[in-house]
């Protein structure tokens, strides 16, 4: 009989996706919601139960406090803390164990997810709260979700803080290092109330004689001739010499005066004075 519930399942999903209906936010699409079986269902999260060819006992609800629901011929079940595919189980083994339908077959669909849910904050495409479904729950997949970061604005460092094993958690990420061959960062798994925060990309400022003096993103790696070209180059009256770089030091806070060969990475919020030539 599971092939006949899931195929059930699929024709409810399919007229959820195709409406667009749902309660509350977080409604999910139709990739996410074929996934979402093993979704811990929780307070505050919204269900469509439906059961085939009982339309009577079709219902959509919203998990209360206790992470429970007022349910037809069952009274009050509680549902929190099971499984999509074990709440399905639970409200089917009323129905029948109460001798109300012989083989009922449940279908549970999670229109609005707010008990598990992580929030991606700061220079991303869609800041906002996002559900985690087994199966989607890692770094990657809710900063995809969450539009990825803001191209040309937005640090590679993703600072993830939450808590762990009831005490207070905070991780930073190299983002771009999850996708490099060598995987020097795994994909991290997010748990239930993480919340992600992607800062702006540090700058540096360069002013004196070049074409385009200001701030301007430091890339990774960035050494001081590349941020000379990304300036237009110099003047016709700058001059490669003597250029002055002030740097503090994120320790103590001094301010140091130094000298960088061209092909010296430079460090955020660098400061780089290009001088005018004497000849």
């Amino acid at each position: 009989m599971n092939w006949m519930r899931e195929l059930f399942k699929r024709a409810v999903l399919a007229l959820v996706c195709a409406t667009g209906a749902g309660m509350g936010t977080g409604l999910l699409t139709t990739a996410q919601a074929a996934e979402q079986n093993d979704y811990i269902l929780g307070p505050g999260d919204a269900v469509r139960i439906a059961v085939y060819q009982n339309p009577d006992l079709s219902l959509e609800a919203r998990l209360n406090e206790g992470g429970s629901i007022s349910y037809p011929l069952l009274g009050n079940i509680k549902l929190g803390g099971l499984s999509v595919s074990d709440a399905e189980k639970r409200i089917a083994s009323g129905l029948k164990d109460g001798n109300f339908i012989k083989q009922p077959q449940v279908s549970i669909l999670l229109v609005g997810a707010t008990a598990n849910q992580v929030s991606v904050l700061g220079l991303v495409g869609k800041p906002g709260r996002y559900p985690l479904i087994t199966g989607s729950n890692k770094l990657s997949e809710v900063m995809a979700m969450a539009g990825g970061i803001t191209q040309g604005a937005g640090s590679d460092i993703v600072v993830i803080s939450g808590v762990r094993e009831g005490k207070p958690f905070r991780k930073e990420v190299d983002f771009t290092k999850v996708f490099a061959s060598s995987g020097s960062e795994p994909d991290f798994t997010l748990q239930n109330g993480d919340t992600l925060f992607v800062d702006r990309a540090p700058q540096i400022y360069m002013y004196g004689e070049v074409q385009r003096a200001g701030a301007q993103i430091l890339l990774r790696d960035t050494t001081l001739l590349q941020a000379l070209a990304n300036a237009g180059g110099l003047t016709l009256r700058g001059t490669q010499r003597g250029i002055k770089v002030h740097r503090r030091d994120p320790a103590t806070g001094e301010v140091k005066i130094i000298e960088p060969g061209l092909n010296d990475k430079l460090m955020p919020f660098d400061i780089i004075y290009v001088k005018e030539s004497l000849f």
